[in-house]
């Protein structure tokens, strides 16, 4: 039993022991990207249908956790960014308008700006004028989900 738990522990420090030399000939990029943004709704059941069969995201796992009163909701898209979607009782209403300080608001790549505002529009989403960002050149636009958190739609290309 010695001799695994031996082993196993080397094993275990050679992993670690590659992973810092690979974070440090990184130097400066040490995170891989995003892997998900949690999102506190207020109605559950709109804002899941909303992003599934609005958005498109795919349910990854669905969970209700009684001791807290709560659902929780991993949704994908198909290049693997997640969002997880909470209901909490009685939480507060974020403050999106006017702007305050923290996030901001999520934005989607697109490949059509305005065929994905028509397919919106038909499903009833009020969608924002399509602007051109000043500094790409590309087209984008907002939406807002059911708790009126705002979400970007940028031209992917």
């Amino acid at each position: 039993m010695n001799a695994i738990n031996a082993l196993i522990n080397l094993t275990l420090s050679t992993i670690v022991h590659s992973t810092i030399i690979k974070l440090q000939h990184r130097k400066h990029n040490v995170l891989n990207g995003i892997h998900h943004a949690a999102i506190i709704c207020s109605d559950y059941e709109k804002s899941k249908d909303f992003y599934t069969r609005i958005l498109g995201f795919k349910v990854v796992a669905e969970n209700y956790r009684a001791d807290r009163d709560s659902h929780k909701l991993d949704l994908a898209l198909a290049d693997g960014t997640q969002i997880e979607l909470f209901s909490f009782p009685s939480a507060p209403k974020r403050p999106s308008y006017p702007e305050a300080q923290g996030l901001r608001h999520l934005a989607f790549t697109v490949e059509n700006v305005e065929a994905v505002c028509h397919h919106l529009t038909s499903l009833g989403v009020e969608v924002e004028p399509i602007r051109v960002d000043e500094f790409t050149g590309k087209q984008f636009t907002f939406i807002s989900d059911p708790d009126d958190l705002p979400l970007e739609l940028y031209q992917h290309s």
